[in-house]
């Protein structure tokens, strides 16, 4: 991000968010100064601090943690990274602020986030667009997926690499075999207009809430129902508080890993070429990783009893799917319809 540029949402912040951004203005022009002078660090390693909000045992997680191990054997007294995994430094909203004004170096947060930077994000939200992780790596590998790195790079954000979490499915307080059993109840949603849409056609309440609250909004009834992933409902114990589960594999759950733009074009050119390669390689192996990692997941939650795993038809699946494709017509224009059809054509 350079001086002047700006991290605006697609719609009016409020009061305390606008307050929030002018007090780390004073932190990012230092960083600007001391990258700009040169910055003489002696022979202090570059450090990176790497914020998510998930456990460290998900995919993600684990990723995260092979990152810093590479990153450890091969440029040790150069690069340290640090690890923040779980909410422990902030959320995944007050992150991408934090990472567009240098405070921290590196983030691995939810694609749906983005939206409020371009929209052209909420196509990994529509819903029933990826059938699986395949469709969706196919699309990431495009021209115009890879085109989605490099969207918000002026802003600060240089996107690096797409990291897989998996599929969702739906968790409520009742079996949820079709769009109507949704009907009234308060769903769980990330921050996203899409997702927002989509519970909305299937007569549901969205509640926007960050991912370190779910727990215990479910377990007090402040919401009655999720989406997630297998991974994130069994390492965040959803699985406890939720008596049903339905496999719909309705949407995609992946993350955006972004560096701060200036931090790293700062960086010497060998130390920058290595840690290239290193996201690179965690990056093939994590989402390789993901799909099995969630699988295993999902055969523990079955075995703990605590949940009914409840399993669709094609044709059970097929009356989710039209309820849901009206969201699809009314982003189009929001998103670009060409965007759409080659994610479409991804399948």
């Amino acid at each position: 991000m350079r001086p002047g540029g700006s991290l605006k949402k697609n719609s009016v912040r409020s009061s305390n968010s606008v307050g929030k951004l002018a007090s780390t203005c004073l932190h990012f022009l230092l960083a600007i100064i001391l990258f700009g002078c040169g910055g003489d660090l002696g022979n202090r390693p570059v450090l990176i601090k790497f914020t998510h909000v998930t456990s460290p045992v998900t995919p993600k997680g684990q990723t995260a943690g092979l990152f810093k191990k590479l990153v450890d054997e091969r440029l040790p007294g150069k690069v340290e990274v640090e690890i923040y995994p779980s909410a422990q430094l902030m959320s995944d909203d007050d992150s991408i602020e934090a990472l567009a004004f240098g405070e921290v170096q590196m983030i691995a947060v939810s694609l749906s986030k983005f939206d409020r930077i371009t929209h052209e994000f909420q196509v990994f939200d529509l819903p029933f667009l990826f059938p699986d992780l395949q469709a969706v790596e196919t699309f990431q590998a495009s021209t115009a997926g890879k085109a989605l790195l490099d969207s918000m790079t002026e802003k600060g954000i240089m996107g690096k690499a797409f990291w897989h979490n998996g599929m969702k499915q739906f968790g409520g307080p009742r079996p949820l075999k079709k769009p109507a059993d949704a009907q009234g109840l308060k769903f769980r949603i990330m921050e996203s207009d899409v997702l927002q849409a989509q519970i909305l056609q299937i007569g549901g309440n969205p509640q926007k809430m960050a991912f370190g609250e779910v727990y215990q909004a479910l377990q007090t009834g402040a919401v009655d129902a999720q989406e997630n992933t297998w991974s994130n409902i069994y390492s965040s114990k959803f699985y406890e508080v939720q008596p049903y589960i339905t496999e719909t594999n309705h949407g995609y759950l992946g993350y955006l890993v972004a560096v701060n733009t200036y931090f790293w074009e700062k960086l010497p050119d060998d130390v920058r070429e290595e840690l290239d390669l290193i996201i690179q390689e965690v990056t093939a192996w994590g989402n390789q990783e993901a799909e099995k990692i969630n699988r295993e997941a999902k055969g523990k939650i079955i075995e703990s009893s605590s949940s009914e795993v409840i399993a669709l038809d094609k044709s059970q699946l097929q009356v989710w799917r039209q309820a849901m494709q009206p969201v699809w017509a009314q982003f189009e224009e929001t998103i670009g319809r060409e965007l759409i059809q080659t994610a479409k054509g991804a399948r």
